[in-house]
């Protein structure tokens, strides 16, 4: 046979982190390129609305403290 199906190619989104096919809106938050192209969040009822606002809050604390201080200078950094 000359049948060749092939998976397709995912990329991560830079906003949350979820698979997202190439040179597409992410589904989840609703950004491309980090603009925000549709407003997910209106779709939503309000309990859906709750528990993805609250999940996007968690996400963004654990970014904020696994991202180094890019404001530290050479003597700080040499004290740690």
């Amino acid at each position: 046979m000359h049948l060749y199906l092939e998976e397709p190619s995912l990329s991560v989104c830079p906003k949350c982190k979820k698979p997202v096919l190439p040179h597409t809106v992410c589904q989840n938050c609703g950004y491309y390129k980090g603009a925000e192209v549709i407003d997910v969040m209106k779709k939503m009822t309000k309990r859906e609305r709750k528990q993805k606002e609250k999940e996007m809050k968690s996400q963004e604390g654990k970014e904020e403290k696994e991202a180094p201080q890019e404001n530290a200078s050479w003597e700080a950094l040499s004290k740690k």
